[in-house]
């Protein structure tokens, strides 16, 4: 099923600022790469592990800003 205008775009997991696929590539523990555009929800607020992707609860996400993200899925 397409996602009907969806792209990635690779984030900063410190800063929140968007980074280049370069730049994501070189720091994968740093950042992360997420969905966004038409065909994501984005009503769910979740923390995820910058490094593994996986999901994190907020009091992890908490102690660990520099390597955690919080998103809208």
């Amino acid at each position: 099923m397409a996602r009907g205008g969806s792209r990635s775009v690779s984030r900063s997991a410190s800063t929140g600022r968007f980074v280049s696929g370069r730049t994501a590539a070189r720091s994968p523990r740093t950042t992360t790469t997420e969905r966004v555009g038409r065909g994501t929800r984005n009503s769910q607020t979740v923390n995820r592990g910058a490094g593994t992707g996986r999901f994190v609860t907020a009091a992890t996400a908490a102690r660990h800003p520099g390597t955690t993200t919080t998103q809208h899925v």
